[in-house]
């Protein structure tokens, strides 16, 4: 599986926030066969952005103000409607570890795919969605003004119990903590640019445990106890999960048993995860995805086998399910990746 920076590094928020650094971009200036392509250049770092042909004959009218001090990175954008995507091979070859807040200002969320989320959630809302970048997911999305903040995985780490169940979560804006939220940094987008760099880290930290605060009620917990005992368990399961994807007796079953836990309510807290045995299966089609980058010299069929899978053509189709792309094609865009780095 992509591993997480080291949690025992020095924390973002450690840095000296000596300066504020903006930069603006906009393709209003640009000939209109330029404009998505020079948009997707300028987030290529972090998502791609697949140009459509109506975006290369017409033109696409997109424009971004970034910040950044110390450790902190806010970004204020408004675009014309595009897909955007972090593809499993994008993340199996690069660095992003963080978490992308995503306040839509004007316009809703669109449609979020390419992860496994329960099927009550709305498809599109007004309001905030989270995205963890350790993950991969596409998004059909409408014309919108949108904030982005990055908030570090130790940070999210710190205050919610599961982050990683948080991803591609959406909250309308009718929720207190998210309309706080957004009335918050809507004002940091309105003054950051005029503030001194402590007082815009310092605003911004508010920001991000604003948007914790939220997540962490949508999670329905109550009491720090039963949080704090939700956590403990649920990082104990996913490290025994992460410890034994190739063994192929892992199954829900030998988790509850190895692990002495309540059947009952461990798949219930699984349940955001499409319930235990998916959330192993996904983990073995991470750890694949990324045995399929590191080790190019081995065979589809050894790693599938390696992790528990009966056959490379059941592998195959389960990683066509997960991913949008077979175990050759992602061979084949990590190494244009990797090439196009050099």
């Amino acid at each position: 599986m992509t591993q997480r920076p080291d949690p025992h590094r020095p924390s973002p928020e450690a840095e000296p926030h000596t300066s504020l650094l903006i930069d603006r971009f906009s393709t209003r200036a640009l000939a209109p066969d330029q404009q998505v392509l020079a948009w997707r250049t300028r987030v290529g770092h972090v998502v791609d952005v697949p140009p459509s042909r109506q975006q290369l004959t017409q033109g696409f009218g997109a424009h971004i103000d970034r910040y950044r001090v110390g450790g902190a990175l806010f970004t204020d954008s408004q675009t014309g409607a595009m897909v955007l995507e972090r593809s499993i091979a994008r993340v199996s070859t690069d660095t992003r570890r963080d978490y992308a807040f995503h306040l839509y200002l004007e316009g809703e969320t669109g449609r979020i795919s390419g992860m496994h989320r329960k099927r009550s959630e709305a498809d599109s809302v007004h309001g905030i969605v989270a995205m963890d970048l350790n993950q991969p997911f596409r998004v059909e999305r409408p014309a919108c003004r949108v904030l982005t903040l990055f908030v570090p995985q130790h940070a999210i780490d710190a205050g919610l119990s599961d982050g990683e169940s948080i991803h591609g979560r959406t909250l309308p804006f009718g929720a207190p903590l998210a309309c706080a939220a957004r009335d918050h940094l809507a004002v940091v987008a309105a003054t950051i640019r005029d503030a001194q760099p402590e007082e815009a880290a310092r605003a911004l930290e508010t920001g991000a445990q604003l948007l914790i605060a939220a997540f962490r009620q949508d999670a329905t917990l109550t009491g720090a106890g039963r949080a704090a005992l939700q956590a403990a368990v649920l990082a104990r399961v996913r490290r025994f999960v992460d410890a034994n994807l190739h063994r192929p007796d892992l199954s829900p079953a030998s988790v509850v048993q190895t692990l002495q836990l309540k059947r009952a309510t461990i798949y219930r807290w699984f349940e955001h995860e499409g319930g235990l045995g998916a959330y192993i299966r996904n983990q073995r089609l991470r750890e694949a995805a990324n045995e399929l980058v590191r080790f190019p010299q081995l065979q589809v069929m050894d790693i599938a086998y390696g992790l528990g899978f009966n056959s490379a053509s059941d592998f195959t189709r389960a990683f066509r399910r997960a991913f949008d792309m077979s175990p050759q094609d992602l061979r084949t865009r990590a190494r244009s990746l990797q090439r196009a780095r050099e």
